[in-house]
């Protein structure tokens, strides 16, 4: 167990270690194959890799966006180069010549998987691409993104209850299934490809002050904060939606509600808009209070998910805890008391005793209640260092959140 983690400074020191000391370097090395300079299929948590695997574009636009914040940073040169290939990829064998936008997945060779336009995927890029304008000031990555925006503003916009539709196909028509991954619904409308497109036009507007982009992005959220947050049980997002903004599960998703209760407010904050700030707010508040009252354990970390106010899965997955860090220091940072701070602190002593390998580097993906890795790909699928869901992006986020929330001592 690594040694308790006492105030905010030391949390910095330690997040800043980890972010160039472990999650850079590891993906640096270890994101493009070393020979062929391939985006990496599966990486096991002892470092086997896997090539025989689609590659996808999501993983892509994430390393891009990583690499870029770090780039804006500190610009070293190996993050630069990492940042490159990223775009590289996302620019080339990703990205649909004929039709625009980029396809869901591509074989190892570069050869088109699957080709629908997922629009999680979409937002992603504009994401990645927003970021590395801002981090290098390359007029073509930003106007790559704002032809992504003109994309899913043309197709994938909801223009009778708002919001955005899962999917579309390869020519931006309609799709049958339009599901994210398997065990997702398929349902037209889903809090999780929302909220990122609200954090992708978020990032864009900071860039590119453009009318039209505020004016999408201030709709996203009031369509968030009237449809997808709801006060029952107590505040959190619903997950699925049809049409008309009927919810279509119960099932209540602890790290998305904390992710969610910071994304909000920087939306609402790049906006500026008073009345809706103090409205995003009460809800952030209410949302990070929410999950650290009924998603966390006795030990600060975060359950997985859970149902009618009940924790139904108390599986540990990586991500929930890095975004547990950021959303309650933004919950202190927004009025909520010092209660928050002490809940980030004790969400990273989760990370520091039982999320980080110290043997082969990086986070793991998947946890027990304990804190006990699960079973290594490919007997768990999802638990791995590198794949097309366990990228950099949550956790090296939640090192420079940490650093630009917390102040280096004077």
């Amino acid at each position: 167990m690594v040694r308790p983690l006492h105030g905010l400074q030391e949390l910095r020191r330690r997040a800043e270690a980890e972010l160039t000391e472990d999650i850079l370097p590891f993906w640096a090395r270890n994101a493009f194959d070393p020979v062929s300079g391939r985006l990496a299929g599966v990486v096991a948590n002892d470092l086997r890799r896997f090539d025989d695997v689609p590659r996808h574009a999501v993983l892509c636009a994430r390393i891009l966006w990583t690499f870029a914040a770090a780039v804006r940073r500190e610009p070293r040169p190996e993050w630069i180069e990492t940042g490159r290939r990223a775009l590289a990829l996302l620019e080339g064998p990703f990205w649909d010549a004929q039709h625009g936008g980029v396809y869901w997945s591509i074989e190892p060779d570069g050869r088109v998987h699957s080709d629908r336009k997922q629009i999680y995927a979409q937002a992603f890029s504009i994401y990645g691409l927003a970021e590395w304008h801002a981090a290098t000031g390359e007029t073509a990555a930003l106007e790559r993104a704002r032809e992504l925006f003109a994309l899913v503003e043309r197709h994938a916009s909801e223009p009778v209850f708002g919001g955005y539709l899962e999917a579309r196909s390869a020519g931006w028509g309609e799709l049958a299934d339009l599901r994210l991954s398997e065990k997702d619904l398929n349902a037209p409308k889903s809090m999780n490809t929302l909220l990122h497109v609200l954090e992708a036009y978020t990032t864009l507007l900071r860039v590119w002050p453009d009318a039209v982009v505020r004016s999408r992005l201030h709709a996203l959220l009031v369509a968030m904060l009237d449809h997808v947050v709801t006060d029952t049980p107590y505040t959190h997002c619903g997950l699925f939606f049809d049409m008309e903004w009927r919810s279509l599960v119960p099932t209540i998703s602890y790290g998305h509600d904390i992710e969610a209760s910071w994304l909000l407010w920087d939306a609402a904050e790049a906006l500026g808009d008073a009345a809706l700030k103090d409205r995003t707010r009460s809800v952030a508040l209410a949302m990070a209070a929410g999950v650290l009252e009924h998603g966390c354990d006795s030990d600060g970390s975060v359950f997985y998910e859970g149902r009618s106010g009940e924790v139904v899965s108390a599986d540990k997955h990586w991500w929930p805890q890095a975004e547990a860090v950021i959303g309650f220091l933004n919950a202190r940072a927004l009025g909520g008391g010092e209660i928050f701070a002490t809940a980030a602190e004790r969400a990273w002593q989760f990370i520091d005793n039982h999320v980080i390998d110290r043997e082969h580097g990086e986070w793991f993906a998947e946890m027990d209640r304990s804190g006990r890795p699960l079973p290594d790909y490919p007997k768990h699928g999802g638990s791995c260092k590198i794949g097309p869901w366990k990228c950099p992006y949550h956790n090296a986020r939640a090192c420079l959140e940490v650093l630009r929330r917390v102040p280096a001592q004077g």
